[in-house]
């Protein structure tokens, strides 16, 4: 099946370096990244879970949980988080699937259907090198795909998730390189006196359909 903004999340239970998951319930009523590896023991993949480690915190106080998967079993994640805290300083603090039979990588179409178990090697599931942002109405808010060679930016990520979390509490977007704290657009469904009576501070008018006003709080 594909996967698109809006669907809701597939759900399903996974063997977990902490334990049996099933990531509906898991989610609970909070927000989720899910974010998959073609392999353990691969160095692209080893610095982004020891960065994603460090960066958890923040996921912290935005109510997100973080989920990892790699096409490898649960005994592998074990060895493989070792090198991870060794290496990148950090050790892992979310939980990672183990997917070997591929059945979380092909529910979310990560990877080829024709895909098959085994002893594959990374280059083999080098679709599943994706990201996915799961709002508490387990809907599928966004998602980034990325290649073997390029490293993940996940403070994007959460830059991403607050421009999620605020449309979601204000119905307001974001412009382009938006940070927190700065200017954010009215969309063009609110009518000028809605906007006026929602933003009584007033707001910026730069064409009938690019209105800025204050971040709301």
């Amino acid at each position: 099946m594909s996967i698109r903004i809006g669907d809701e999340a597939p759900d399903f239970t996974a063997e977990t370096t902490e334990g049996t998951i099933n990531f509906h319930q898991w989610i609970g009523n909070g927000w989720a990244i899910l974010f998959s590896h073609p392999k353990d023991f691969t160095p692209v993949c080893t610095t982004e879970l020891g960065y994603l480690a460090k960066l958890k915190p923040e996921f912290d106080k935005r109510n997100t949980k973080v989920l990892g998967l790699s096409i490898d079993p649960v005994s592998d994640h074990n060895k493989w988080v070792g090198d991870i805290e060794e290496t990148q300083g950090t050790a892992v603090n979310y939980p990672l699937i183990g997917d070997e039979n591929l059945v979380v990588a092909k529910l979310y179409d990560m990877i080829h259907p024709n895909a098959s178990g085994g002893s594959r090697t990374a280059v083999d599931n080098a679709t599943v090198r994706s990201v996915f942002i799961v709002g508490p109405d387990k809907k599928v808010k966004a998602m980034l795909v990325y290649p073997m060679s390029a490293g993940r930016n996940f403070d994007e990520v959460l830059r991403l998730l607050d421009a999620l979390q605020l449309n979601a509490k204000h119905t307001v977007a974001t412009p382009v390189n938006w940070r927190p704290g700065e200017d954010v657009i009215i969309p063009t469904s609110v009518s000028d006196e809605d906007a006026k009576k929602k933003y009584p501070d007033g707001f910026k008018t730069l064409k009938p359909y690019l209105r800025t006003v204050a971040q709301p709080k």
